[in-house]
């Protein structure tokens, strides 16, 4: 009875002339194993009379010939074999979800209590906190955002540096010039009544009108 494998599009087929390897990856997460190495008897032979044949030339390089097509035929059902052989070797780490058909892994993917992958029946305790940690963030967020600020140190059109530009070392807001370099600084303002972006030179605020001191 002819036996097939089920693994379908999940692998790699890293064989060459000197042996059969595969490697097996969830369809989750992406991550998987190798098969071990299986050496191909019928590459080192092939690979012997290529030698033989390109050294003495005449009856050893027909010789190669041959055996190249000997060997064409003999590889790929050994090929075959050792397919079954690998696949049979990973199956125990990989399981088929009943409910989306793909194979994944079951160390990582799979949730043994539901029998299915995780991404039909995720994990409750993951997602539990995955929630919570950006419910938090999500919080912070709006609690910085909701207080009021006082910008008026703030230099205008460049107000939130924090960094200078020639050196990157840490200013504070208003600065004339660097503490480390000594690079100038933007000089512009905030408004001191209503908070829109003035020029250094300005007498009075374009938006409010109020004088500048």
């Amino acid at each position: 009875m002819v036996e097939f494998i089920e693994f379908t599009n999940n692998y790699q087929d890293l064989s060459t002339e000197r042996g059969f390897q595969w490697e097996f990856n969830c369809q989750r997460c992406g991550n998987g194993y190798r098969s071990k190495f299986r050496p191909s008897a019928t590459g080192v032979v092939s690979e012997a009379l290529d030698v033989a044949g390109g050294l003495l030339g005449g009856i050893f390089g027909s010789a190669a010939s041959v055996g190249d097509r000997v060997h064409s035929v003999a590889w790929e059902r050994t090929h075959d074999d050792a397919f079954h052989q690998a696949a049979k070797e990973v199956k125990p780490y990989f399981i088929q979800c009943p409910r989306c058909n793909e194979w994944v892994c079951r160390q990582r993917c799979w949730n043994e209590g539901r029998g299915l992958c995780l991404d039909c029946a995720p994990d409750v305790a993951v997602e539990t906190a995955a929630a919570q940690a950006g419910a938090v963030t999500d919080q912070a967020v709006e609690a910085v955002r909701s207080r009021q600020y006082d910008v008026k140190g703030y230099v205008a059109g460049d107000e939130l540096r924090a960094a200078c530009p020639k050196c990157g070392a840490a200013v504070q807001p208003g600065a004339k010039f660097c503490p480390e370099c000594g690079e100038r600084l933007a000089q512009g303002r905030f408004c001191s009544e209503c908070g829109a972006a003035v020029a250094a030179n300005t007498k009075f605020c374009p938006e409010c009108g109020a004088k500048q001191g």
